[in-house]
């Protein structure tokens, strides 16, 4: 993994990447009143046909060092996603806003009775996004903000 600090210009201290995985690792639940501001909304971006973006709120978990979630394959973002698996998870939480930039891989399908309804008709699949950088801001001090770049 290779960091940049992106406040050294400030004298700001590099964000050590080991803080951004605890903290993910704790969970960022999405129901009202559990993070912050007043919850964690993950925002993912993927591109349209025509390559303009496309952005929806999704459930994702941080799990094995990377984010999941899961979606139908005919719902507008994982029509996008099997054309071009390029794609960005953001989060905010108390402490920091992040933005992981990877590619997405669909995995195991599944169903339920109920769903997002953004996530369109069942069944539904698990992707794994497989990040190539990341970015973080601190929200708290000492402030700092920081890219990784990662080598698989």
């Amino acid at each position: 993994m290779d960091a940049k600090n992106l406040a050294d210009l400030y004298g700001l201290p590099l964000i050590d990447w080991a803080r951004v995985e605890g903290r993910l690792g704790s969970g960022i639940p999405q129901a009202p009143g559990t993070g912050g501001p007043n919850r964690h909304t993950c925002w993912l971006a993927t591109i349209d046909p025509d390559g303009s973006p496309h952005i929806t709120g999704v459930g994702a978990v941080w799990v094995d060092d990377t984010f999941w979630f899961e979606t139908g394959e005919r719902s507008r973002k994982g029509r996008n996603l099997a054309r071009d698996p390029r794609c960005t998870l953001s989060v905010a939480t108390d402490e920091f806003d992040l933005v992981v930039e990877g590619e997405a891989h669909r995995g195991t399908a599944l169903t339920a009775e109920y769903s997002a309804p953004s996530a369109g008709p069942p069944p539904w699949h698990v992707f794994r996004i497989t990040p190539r950088s990341a970015t973080a801001v601190l929200t708290v001090e000492p402030g700092g903000a920081t890219r990784w770049r990662f080598t698989r």
